[in-house]
């Protein structure tokens, strides 16, 4: 028998199945690898259990030495596989998007870059409104900026910018300027949309909104605006706070604002506020002038869920009762020693609304604690449609389910007797001072969030 081996010969050697064991460790070993982290971990422990069961093993190879020998395809099966699989784990690892409540997105992009991207779509707009009845000052002007959200001439901006003018112009990027017809304003919200003629040829540069609700406090974003007639500038700063609310608005009509110490001044309002990664995430609104470094927002989350409502009826209806008041507060029992009921203490009714049509009453006796003004006197709301109204939970599950159009039952307390009475919920009208009365307080430097008066 020949003791050497052709090269053929040595080609075609195969695997011993005793070896078998050897070769899965490794396969294992290598996608544990390659997931990384604990997994990793967990890989460098296998030899350590492979030590504690040695005896099985060993009886493994012992048995297997007897089998017939693992042939080279089956090798070369084994090593591909190996080979695959690692490279199919890296990939899902790369691809595999961030998860938890914390998951930061990576954006590499500079701001130089972030900048070129968006403010092509940053446009400067002028506003002016004629009172007829003030004759030293007929005309009044505002300046503000705006973005455009799609290629045939629409743009976002705030209501308090171009709502209730009667002349309107955009200024382009390029500095072309031309008029703008105002499709659609929400006071409340302070978003407004307008429309201007289509490019004569191609279309107009469009920023990208973001569709994800995860800002963080703490990210960076940039604004992009037309500060004081500076047109195009820009201004960096973080995310100070979330869900901010400014008062000024009733119950149902607060909105929670994206707060920012990125620099914001008159002209700046309507104007972008991005992400790290070039995304549109706000549009600045409102500062307060008695502070540094503490401007306002609109999330563009809000922004988008109007925007098909603007377009289509250019408002946005909301549910009306007309009622304004405050809850009975602990406090306010232990002053007056009054048996008071739990309830919302109705101070004021909206002229013509729902609530005054249908006799409910209001205050007439002006109390002051603290510096708040409390209006005594009224009827006391304890109950809508049989849900106990004695706290801000209920009051916001209560109008949850409030539609315009749909009837609600009221339990009332009057002078010490409990009384009932259905009131029709009417749609709210927009009016100028929606938006006047919230960014008065802010202008004044009010505490943001506080304030007991609440309405609906």
């Amino acid at each position: 028998m020949n003791r050497y081996r052709t090269d053929a010969e040595t080609i075609g050697m195969s695997l011993p199945w005793s070896q078998v064991p050897l070769l899965l460790q490794l396969i294992g070993l290598g996608v544990l690898l390659s997931l990384g982290g604990q997994y990793g971990a967990l890989a460098l422990l296998l030899p350590v259990v492979r030590m504690q069961w040695s005896g099985v093993w060993t009886a493994w190879r012992r048995a297997a030495s007897e089998w017939p020998p693992l042939p080279l395809p089956a090798r070369r099966v084994a090593i591909l596989l190996l080979i695959a699989l690692a490279l199919v784990v890296a990939r899902v690892e790369g691809q595999a998007p961030a998860h938890g409540k914390h998951a930061v997105e990576s954006c590499q992009d500079s701001l130089p870059v972030i900048y070129d991207r968006i403010a092509p779509a940053v446009v400067s707009i002028g506003a002016m409104s004629i009172d007829p009845y003030d004759v030293d000052h007929r005309l009044d002007r505002v300046t503000g900026s705006g973005l455009i959200v799609d290629s045939t001439g629409l743009i976002l901006t705030n209501s308090h910018v171009v709502f209730g003018r009667q002349v309107i112009t955009v200024t382009l990027d390029e500095g072309e300027t031309v008029r703008a017809t105002l499709i659609g304003a929400d006071p409340i919200f302070d978003i407004a949309l307008l429309r201007i003629p289509p490019p004569d040829s191609g279309q107009f540069p469009v920023a990208p909104l973001s569709d994800r609700g995860d800002l963080r406090i703490g990210a960076e974003v940039y604004a992009i605006g037309n500060p004081l007639g500076l047109n195009q500038t820009l201004t960096r700063g973080i995310v100070s706070a979330t869900d901010r609310l400014l008062p000024g608005s009733g119950w149902s009509l607060t909105e929670p604002l994206i707060q920012t110490d990125a620099a914001i001044n008159p002209g700046s309002s309507g104007g972008p506020l991005v992400d790290r990664c070039g995304r549109v995430v706000g549009i600045t609104t409102a500062m307060l002038q008695e502070a540094q470094n503490i401007g306002f927002a609109v999330p563009i989350q809000l922004a988008r869920a109007v925007i098909p409502e603007l377009l289509a009826q250019g408002h946005v209806g909301r549910p009306w009762l007309g009622v304004q008041g405050q809850f009975v507060m602990p406090v306010l029992k232990e002053l007056l020693r009054l048996p008071l009921v739990d309830g919302l203490l109705v101070e004021a009714l909206d002229p013509g609304s729902p609530a005054e049509r249908a006799g409910l009453r209001g205050g007439f006796c002006e109390l002051s604690m603290n510096g708040h003004p409390v209006l005594l006197g009224g009827d006391i709301i304890t109950q809508v449609n049989g849900i106990r109204l004695d706290s801000a939970a209920s009051l916001t599950s209560v109008l949850s389910e409030i539609k315009v159009g749909s009837m609600l039952h009221l339990t009332l307390m009057r002078a010490g007797q409990e009384l009932s009475q259905d009131v029709s919920v009417a749609e709210r009208p927009s009016r100028m001072s929606d938006q006047g009365a919230r960014r008065a307080s802010a202008a004044k430097g009010e505490v943001v969030g506080a304030g007991w008066t609440t309405g609906f």
